[in-house]
């Protein structure tokens, strides 16, 4: 039997460790390109990788590609498909269309073309066609169209892979999850090992290291898309889903802690913990980053400062910087520190030199992952 192929989308940056844990589900001919990676697999690996990936955005299945010219030739492939094997006419869908190279002027026109291409297939094999909607479908058709090629997928993932289902509150600009876990994973962070964020906000590095910590599969709360197409094989699935379950550890404190100088953040890091029964494999408190103390000799220290695009300005954070600096000196050697920023001054306005820089993308800005390691009085410059 030919394996399905597959496209799983991601942060840009954080391919690799997506390609790791495609291979961790046993996903086979596995190549990582910007923003994602492809593989091979059958549908039990599909559903896997959807319950088990902390990375993925979406996890896609190819069900055509081929060579186009114009939209009449999107309209003919569309068309040739017969999707109502997949889904039926009851669900409601959508068509999202990516372009990258793409010579066609209107990629909202091409969206068009393949939507109307879907309903008329619906209408010529089942005598009635299925409703759009653009906000919640029960299922999402993709398409990407590169300089001479297209090729159509459908979602297996539904929601975003980054809504686990577990933060109900956010403060501003909240950090997707999926970044935040990617995050943890380059920062070295281990089980067993303290963990802090002193600028917590709604708590997402805190639920992500949480459920690490207790070995819990990202998607264990939640529905995923491939649950409503015609081939969903549901035994296949509630066996996956019981093996996950199973891993889960009891709930105890797995030396996590997260504090924050706002307590509206505190509140809602703590609420959205509560939520999603997380609150006891945390501390949680009220106390600004420059007097927070570390909680033991050594550990790693990870957060995501108020940028000036979103929410501070730029002249509190510039004041702000060199008394983090400062505090990190006298408080925190022994502590690898990691500090995700668009900011490119941050280690300098903190007199700290970082031993790595890695380009991220927290949706569309372009951030540094910071690492500095605070070795006692070696960090001055």
């Amino acid at each position: 039997m030919i394996p399905n192929r597959y496209f799983a989308t991601c942060p840009r940056g954080l391919e690799q460790l997506l390609a790791d844990e495609l291979l961790a589900v046993g996903a086979k001919s596995i190549k990582a390109t910007d923003g994602g990676v492809s593989f091979d697999g059958d549908w039990a690996i599909c559903y896997a990788a959807n319950l088990h990936s902390r990375i993925a955005t979406r996890i896609l299945w190819q069900v055509a590609r081929g060579k186009y010219m114009n939209e009449e030739d999107l309209f003919d492939a569309a068309y040739k498909i017969n999707w109502p094997q997949w889904f039926d006419v009851k669900n409601d869908f959508m068509v999202k269309v990516t372009g990258v190279k793409c010579p066609l002027k209107s990629l909202e026109f091409a969206t068009l073309k393949i939507k109307d291409a879907v309903c008329d297939k619906f209408r010529l094999v089942v005598g009635a066609r299925p409703y759009i909607d653009t906000k919640t479908p029960a299922v999402r058709i993709h398409a990407y169209l590169a300089a001479d090629e297209y090729q159509y997928y459908l979602d297996t993932s539904g929601a975003a892979l980054y809504q686990r289902g577990n933060r109900g509150a956010s403060i501003e600009a909240p950090l997707r999850e999926n970044l935040a876990a990617g995050i943890l994973k380059l920062s070295g962070w281990q089980v067993g090992q303290p963990l802090l964020d002193p600028m917590c906000g709604s708590g997402t590095f805190l639920l992500e290291a949480a459920m690490v910590a207790l070995d819990m599969a990202p998607g264990y709360k939640r529905s995923f898309g491939f649950e409503v197409l015609k081939n969903f094989e549901s035994h296949v699935w509630t066996k996956i889903k019981s093996q996950a379950a199973a891993k889960v550890k009891p709930i105890t404190f797995q030396k996590i802690y997260g504090s924050d100088v706002d307590l509206r953040a505190v509140r809602i890091s703590k609420q959205n913990l509560e939520d999603a029964g997380l609150f006891a494999a945390v501390q949680l408190s009220h106390v600004d980053i420059v007097n927070a103390v570390p909680p033991a000799d050594s550990g790693v220290l990870i957060a995501n400062p108020p940028y000036g695009v979103r929410i501070g300005d730029d002249d509190s954070l510039q004041l702000l910087y060199p008394k983090i600096g400062e505090a990190l000196k006298r408080k925190f050697a022994g502590w690898n520190t990691y500090f995700l920023t668009n900011d490119l001054t941050m280690p300098k306005l903190m007199r700290l030199t970082p031993s790595k820089r890695t380009p991220l993308y927290n949706g569309p800005l372009e951030c540094r992952l910071f690492e500095i390691k605070m070795v006692a009085g070696s960090n001055r410059k």
